[in-house]
């Protein structure tokens, strides 16, 4: 049986109860998700605002990612959504859910999705701290 593969690019607020039933299966004996969270603080610097930027193929990118975590014979589904534009300390900038029969497969199966997210996806982060100075992160 071919897994679901659910994936958005938004500006939008993130669901992480929407992406669980997303991959909700009568197979699955695990359902494991993750949220990436925008925190006040990085490297030891307070963090006042961020802002995600992404490049037009981003969606296709963040498809490909997810296919790829699905071909697993032990996944039978994924949702994975990245919140783009201005976010407050708290949102969820990114997440991530897959199925599986097994606790440890799932386990296994959403730190690969969101690894690889964080690796591929062509999102930028801009940090703005409190002394006024800013950076971009994974930005070439």
């Amino acid at each position: 049986m071919t897994s679901t593969v659910t994936v958005a690019v938004t500006t939008d607020r993130l669901d992480p109860a929407a992406h669980e039933a997303a991959v909700a299966d009568h197979r699955a004996g695990a359902v494991v998700s993750f949220e990436g969270v925008v925190r006040d603080h990085d490297h030891g610097r307070a963090v006042v605002s961020l802002e995600y930027e992404g490049h037009p193929s981003a969606a296709e990118v963040l498809r490909e990612v997810a296919a790829e975590i699905a071909t697993d014979p032990e996944v039978y589904a994924v949702a994975v959504s990245h919140r783009i534009g201005p976010l407050a300390i708290g949102d969820v900038a990114l997440v991530a859910a897959v199925s599986t029969a097994h606790r440890a497969a799932a386990f296994a199966a959403c730190a690969r999705l969101v690894d690889e997210v964080k690796a591929r996806l062509p999102i930028w982060k801009r940090q703005v701290f409190a002394d006024g100075t800013e950076e971009w992160v994974n930005c070439p």
